[in-house]
């Protein structure tokens, strides 16, 4: 008998402290579990909902993670415990570039709550951004219409020539034919087909060789038209270029072998001077490298910074040095001036240098 009463003693107790430790169990309460965002605009970005919970349990609840089910939703959550009582947020990101028309998405919330795990979800329409209009042809040169009357050829290598494309068409009522006067030899401009009839479109193609240029760094030329014959000082197009030595393609053997330019400073700070006056100053520099150093092109950001470079060509192992004049004449206040020089140095063919200073 008394084995019986300790028997349903025990089950009783266990009862309790079971009950008890489900009492002290986190309870999560979202306000709701799923939002919809309704029309959005896909060109006005990112769109955000917070979903709001409150702990309604006798513990701290503590979010360990939420996971979105496309890389399109960002998750943002409450890092710390939630007391009791206390509100969280578990907040959704959603962004709808390139993604037109409807969605559904989940988040999945996972915490040490009475439902570890809560799945949100999001859902809405997404409206497409305007079609871009292509370019119209807003350049006129007489009969002759263009979508730009500008080239930008970026970085051109020496040994590569690179070709660019302006859409043309003839808005005139009879055939057009196009030439060009005192082309340079680094230009080749061909007219695609040669003689354009009336209404008819075609390209103006323009290829640029920077081998036949002999330059370096950023260079700008501008083409003259020639229209059924007729000049005129409208018929022009611009282009710029950026001409670089290509280092690419040479071998690991000649890279060891290649000369290096190295400064000893690359910043002169000449402090205040009167306005009017001059300011001298010599950047030195090695070659560091086994090949002698060639010195291509040497350039300013402004006319009134002169620099005399003491030699183009410096042996392996030689020092030379940069001049470098300064003008304050018609200068105030603070003055910053680059000069670029342009080498042979495979690892760093264009080296800036900066002059700065105060002109009171």
């Amino acid at each position: 008998m008394k084995n019986k009463t300790f028997f349903l003693l025990i089950i009783a107790f266990l009862s309790v402290s079971n009950s008890f430790s489900q009492q002290r169990k986190p309870t999560i309460s979202f306000k709701h579990e799923k939002f919809d965002f309704g029309q959005i605009k896909e060109s006005e970005g990112t769109v955000t909902h917070v979903f709001e919970f409150t702990n309604t349990g006798s513990s701290p609840i503590l979010i360990t993670n939420a996971v979105a089910s496309c890389g399109c939703t960002t998750p943002d959550w409450s890092k710390q415990p939630i007391i009791p009582g206390a509100k969280g947020f578990v907040k959704a990101i959603y962004n709808p570039s390139g993604r037109p028309g409807a969605f559904d998405k989940t988040i999945t919330v996972t915490s040490n709550a009475d439902r570890p795990t809560v799945v949100l979800k999001i859902t809405g329409m997404v409206v497409s951004k305007p079609v871009v209009v292509e370019p119209t042809y807003s350049e006129v040169m007489g009969d002759i219409k263009m979508k730009r009357r500008y080239i930008s050829f970026d970085n051109v290598y020496l040994g590569t020539p690179k070709t660019e494309t302006i859409d043309i068409i003839n808005t005139g009522k009879i055939p057009a034919t196009i030439a060009f006067l005192n082309l340079p030899a680094y230009l080749k401009v061909v007219v695609k087909p040669n003689i354009l009839k009336a209404n008819q479109k075609g390209v103006i193609e323009v290829t640029y060789d920077a081998a036949k240029k002999n330059d370096w760094g950023f260079v700008s030329d501008y083409i003259k038209f020639v229209i059924n014959n007729k000049q005129d000082v409208a018929y022009t197009i611009s282009l710029s270029a950026t001409i670089k030595e290509d280092f690419s393609k040479q071998t690991p053997a000649q890279l060891a072998n290649a000369p290096k330019i190295v400064f000893d400073k690359t910043t002169y700070d000449f402090g205040k001077i009167k306005e009017g006056q001059k300011v001298e100053y010599e950047f030195n520099f090695t070659n560091q490298g086994k090949t002698d150093l060639n010195l291509r092109k040497i350039t300013s950001t402004c006319g009134c910074t002169t620099i005399n470079p003491k030699e183009m060509v410096i042996k392996p192992g030689a020092s030379s040095s940069l001049k470098v004049i300064f003008d304050s004449n018609g200068k105030k206040g603070s003055q910053n001036k680059g000069i670029t020089i342009y080498s042979n140095d495979p690892k760093n063919s264009e080296v800036s240098l900066l002059v700065k200073g105060t002109v009171e």
